[in-house]
């Protein structure tokens, strides 16, 4: 088992607003020019990302959200494009205004297990994370809720170690975890006519990125897909 934990050193910033499909196009073309694509991305520059995050019935990971506490943790499993042969668990934490993320390989029958409520082999694995996640799921009864689905477009940019990202058309399961099912049923979780453009660095932004990132009136709400999937489950 490959145990990628892989921890971030520093803490990162991260920036989320909602802008229209027209703004975010006028962006993308500007940004072309000085950042670079994904790699990884399909023909269309895209791609599907796929996480089910883990809530209990006080639904701890969302009231700590929408409180905006300065420190709060999120557990999600994540795949890419459907392909359930590399999933991750991922945690995302938060701490004052830097975020950091932790991840680690699951194997797609051992993310069946946790949904089922299996969980007591979790307590003795190799995998840091597996055994902090069960730990959390006895403590506070986390389990696999909500799946959420976007398709990303990914620019970088090596300086500052800038990555921007849109996420359009974003779906909620409404409280399916199924989350290896292609075909479950999937609601719209934003106005069709917007987009979240995320923006992460490390100590500092460019200024060319800052310039081409000023366009439009964009919302500044901090725009968690979790908590829009939630407002519709």
């Amino acid at each position: 088992m490959i145990k990628d934990r892989n921890p971030y050193p520093k803490g990162r910033r991260e920036l989320k607003h909602a802008i229209t499909r027209l703004d975010c196009h006028l962006l993308r073309s500007g940004l072309r020019h000085v950042m670079r694509s994904d790699p990884h991305a399909g023909p269309g520059g895209t791609y599907l990302v796929r996480s089910v995050y883990f809530d209990n019935l006080e639904n701890k990971a969302l009231i700590q959200k929408k409180e905006g506490l300065y420190a709060r943790d999120k557990y999600r499993v994540r795949l890419y494009d459907h392909n359930s042969n590399l999933l991750h668990l991922e945690k995302k934490s938060k701490r004052n205004n830097q975020t950091f993320k932790e991840k680690c390989r699951v194997e797609a029958e051992e993310y069946e297990r946790m949904r089922q409520g299996d969980i007591a082999w979790m307590s003795e694995d190799e995998r840091p994370l597996i055994r902090e996640l069960h730990l959390q799921m006895q403590r506070y009864q986390l389990k696999p809720l909500t799946i959420v689905d976007y398709e990303r477009e990914v620019f970088t940019y090596p300086h500052g170690n800038v990555r921007v990202t849109f996420d359009s058309n974003i779906r909620t399961s409404n409280r399916n975890h199924d989350l290896l099912n292609p075909n479950v049923p999937m609601a719209p979780a934003l106005e069709p006519d917007l987009v979240v453009l995320e923006i992460k660095y490390d100590e500092y932004m460019p200024d060319i990125i800052k310039k081409l990132l000023q366009i439009g009136n964009r919302r500044t709400e901090a725009y968690s897909k979790y908590q829009l999937s939630r407002m519709y489950s």
